[in-house]
């Protein structure tokens, strides 16, 4: 998905990493008649691409990409600018304005990019197993640096613009939330779940503790850490009942 593209300098190919040359254009189509030896000028021309169509190479568009993520870990949303993430993906700046119109574009368009690869559903056929598969894999993303830096520093601008908030809630709801509602509703499926579960509830009940360890407190988790979180989590979930009622240990089940 690529979004604010736009051409400021348009050409009709672009360099990129390590590019080959483009190829020269072929010539216009030569006369029918008889064996004629120079190019016709009334005779129909091939058609060809518009002037100022801009192809736009997939492999320069990932090198951007990559650059984005390495400049928002180095220096953060706030000293990030085009000309850096230029320079470290090795391609000129006018490529990167080709694809998005500003920096906030640039970051929008990753953060959404991020959300439909998603996570993947895990389909272990029981609750614990679902919700431990869920954590560690969970853990294993929110523990790799480039993510402990780019977390953070989007948050903290996401309380300043309404757009990169409004992207990473979008980026939650798509990703971890959809994944854990599907873990919900399976169990409920497989009836290890009631089918009044609060569902919203649920999913906070999952998705909230692991990011708390994981990107408030920013600490290492202790040993044993996701195993009691798996047993902790499947205990109040069963427990939910319906929106804002839980069963008590003399309600009876």
């Amino acid at each position: 998905m690529l979004c604010g593209m736009t051409a400021d300098t348009p050409e009709t190919s672009e360099p990129g990493p390590a590019s080959a040359p483009e190829p020269a254009p072929e010539p216009a189509s030569r006369a029918a008649a008889g064996g004629s030896k120079a190019a016709s000028s009334t005779g129909p021309a091939r058609r060809r691409a518009p002037a100022g169509a801009a192809v736009l190479r997939e492999d320069v568009t990932e090198a951007i990409r990559a650059a984005v993520f390495a400049e928002l870990a180095a220096v953060g949303y706030g000293r990030m600018s085009i000309e850096g993430v230029a320079r470290r993906a090795g391609v000129g700046k006018t490529a990167v304005y080709r694809r998005w119109r500003s920096k906030l574009h640039l970051v929008l368009d990753l953060v959404s990019a991020v959300a439909v690869q998603g996570l993947p559903a895990p389909d272990t056929g029981s609750l614990e197993g679902d919700l431990r598969l869920l954590y560690e894999v969970t853990s294993r993303a929110l523990r790799h640096p480039v993510a402990g830096q780019i977390i953070p520093d989007l948050q903290a601008e996401a309380a300043r613009n309404p757009e990169i908030r409004d992207a990473l809630e979008k980026a939650l709801r798509e990703g971890q939330h959809s994944v854990a509602s599907g873990i919900v509703q399976a169990a409920v499926a497989r009836g290890e779940l009631s089918a009044a579960v609060d569902e919203e509830l649920a999913l906070d009940l999952i998705s909230g503790p692991l990011y708390w360890r994981s990107v408030v407190m920013r600490g290492p988790l202790p040993k044993g850490y996701l195993d009691r979180l798996t047993a902790a989590t499947a205990a109040g979930l069963r427990a939910m009942e319906g929106p804002g009622v839980m069963r008590g240990p003399g309600s009876g089940t």
